[in-house]
């Protein structure tokens, strides 16, 4: 699917179909005419600027690429991409640290939307000893770690499941996004080894697909959360995710509360104070 180059109307057509709609179906959700999308679409008529924003809104398409529609239009972008480190941003590094901090003695981590860490609590590093070097220089891909056989694969103990829930989720991501960096790692991971004689698909016994470890103290089973800010206007601040991990039974909560380190009474940010 184009992305930055081509008409305006070739994208909002790829678009549409990458979301399954007839030009009706999406004419009556914008509450427009399907002739007038028609001409949209075949160049006949000249979007405006929040014709196009309109139509965005009601396909899901992402910030960034709202912003290249624009610049196929020859609008300006309206969505800014600040780097995370942005003072604009310090308030959503503070949430994302709360969220991170809070979770332990349970791992959390955020990634962005390639899946590249960014931040993790202190609970993430003990489950990593071991893994090849390589995986952990940075960009650390976190799907690419999981996966890979000199990264947490060998350790996971229901690999095929695990391996099949996040082809399957990164699969999704592909399809709504389009991304070709995402379609090239999903290439890449599902290319690595999978497990003989399992077809990933569990015992259905559970009520979610969980991560199963296998570490020298034991083994932990984890069920997966993310969470992702809700109103978000910048694109960096909108492809950013925290996955949390929890434990899925009694056994993994006890071993990691005995193997978390003592932790110091928490620092304040400046100008804040404790509750």
């Amino acid at each position: 699917m184009p992305r930055a180059a081509g008409p305006p109307g070739d994208i909002l057509r790829a678009w549409r179909r990458r979301r399954h709609l007839s030009q009706l179906a999406l004419a009556l959700e914008a509450e427009i005419s399907q002739r007038h999308l028609s001409c949209l679409e075949s160049g006949r008529a000249r979007p405006s600027r929040a014709m196009l924003l309109h139509l965005a809104e009601r396909l899901g398409i992402p910030l960034r690429e709202r912003n290249a529609l624009l610049l196929a239009a020859g609008y300006a972008p309206v969505f800014a991409e600040r780097a995370l480190d942005d003072p604009a941003l310090a308030p959503a590094r503070r949430a994302v640290a709360r969220i991170l901090d809070g979770h332990a003695p349970y791992p959390a981590l955020a990634v962005d939307r390639h899946w590249t860490l960014l931040a993790a609590n202190a609970a993430v590093a003990p489950l990593l000893d071991g893994i090849e070097a390589a995986l952990l220089a940075p960009p650390v891909n976190v799907l690419r770690l999981s996966l890979h056989p000199g990264g947490l694969a060998p350790r996971i103990l229901n690999l095929g499941e695990w391996r099949a829930h996040l082809l399957d989720r990164l699969r999704q991501q592909v399809t709504a996004s389009g991304d070709p960096v995402l379609a090239r790692l999903l290439d890449e991971l599902a290319a690595y080894p999978a497990p003989a004689g399992s077809d990933g698909s569990g015992d259905g016994a559970g009520v979610a697909v969980p991560l199963v470890l296998a570490v020298p103290a034991g083994r932990l089973s984890f069920l997966s959360t993310t969470t992702v800010f809700g109103t978000p206007v910048d694109i960096t601040l909108a492809e950013l995710a925290v996955e949390a991990f929890f434990p899925a039974d009694p056994e993994t909560a006890a071993l990691l509360h005995r193997l978390a380190p003592r932790r110091r009474p928490a620092e304040t940010e400046p100008g804040e104070t404790d509750p």
